[in-house]
């Protein structure tokens, strides 16, 4: 089996992982609330990571001073990122977030090639343009009231390429366990810190009630789903890796209409159809 197929059949079981976290994540934070929920997420990631770093002998990948960089600017903007969601899906719903984010492919496009000032082809270009129809049918409602929750999730895609970016310089000097593992322990305190600011404190009632899904969302999310990704990066462009995702919402609709009972409405039917066909048209080779 080739890398890159390797890479493509580890982004089909992520996007299959990754479909549920909008779900689990909606449940765990009618419990505790989105940043409690974040944070618990974490710690128990945490164990799961140091007990694999120590397993597989990585703390030795942490002396390399020349990985110090990535490792920071990757946990500084995936922990943005998060905060975003988690906060988002406080006002919208498991399918908008998961359409939403599947916008990092135009991002993407938008930085590595217009603003990379690579070749600009013409199907890329239309597919560009599609996936910002969809994206604007999607974002502004008919009501004109603008949902902030959408935005702001809107925001934490933006970001998406960056971090994705960052993990790729950093794989070259750590395993992706050591990578997440780091990012997991530094990230940790400024997740804390907002928690304990901008939300209630949790009763152990409450906590009990959310502590399956948040361990469901840490151990599938934040472990298995994101040593799939940082691997299949290391396999696949991250274009190609981004484009794989439109899978994801996809399932996430499916899912969320049998265990939510959320119908999708047709605004939100009307805006996915030209961001899925457009992120296909974005990342199709091109003949030279």
């Amino acid at each position: 089996m080739t890398r890159e197929r390797e890479g493509e059949l580890l982004m089909l079981s992520l996007s299959v992982i990754e479909s549920w976290f909008p779900i689990l994540s909606i449940v765990a934070m009618s419990y505790v609330g989105a940043l409690h929920t974040y944070m618990y997420s974490l710690i128990i990631a945490f164990f799961f990571y140091m007990g694999i770093m120590y397993k597989r002998d990585r703390f030795k990948e942490l002396k390399n001073r020349a990985a110090y960089k990535d490792l920071l600017l990757t946990t500084f903007w995936i922990t943005t990122i998060f905060t975003l969601i988690f906060i988002g899906l406080r006002y919208t719903t498991a399918g908008n977030m998961a359409v939403i984010v599947f916008l990092q492919v135009l991002f993407s496009y938008l930085y590595f090639n217009v603003l990379g000032k690579e070749k600009m082809d013409n199907i890329h270009l239309f597919g560009a343009i599609l996936m910002t129809i969809g994206a604007l049918v999607i974002l502004i409602p008919n009501d004109m009231k603008f949902n902030k929750g959408d935005w702001l999730i809107l925001s934490a895609s933006a970001m998406a390429p960056i971090v994705n970016l960052y993990q790729k310089r950093a794989r070259q000097y750590c395993s992706a366990e050591t990578i997440l593992g780091f990012r997991t322990v530094v990230g940790f305190p400024f997740v804390a810190v907002l928690a304990y600011i901008l939300e209630p404190a949790v009763t152990w009632d409450n906590f009990k009630l959310a502590f399956p899904y948040i361990f469901l969302i840490a151990t599938l999310i934040y472990v298995a789903a994101k040593i799939m990704w940082i691997e299949a990066l290391n396999r696949i462009t991250i274009t190609k890796l981004s484009a794989m995702l439109a899978l994801m919402p996809l399932f996430t609709l499916v899912f969320a209409y049998f265990y939510l009972g959320e119908v999708p409405e047709f605004r939100q039917i009307l805006g996915i159809l030209p961001v899925l066909v457009g992120g296909y048209f974005i990342t199709k080779p091109v003949k030279g």
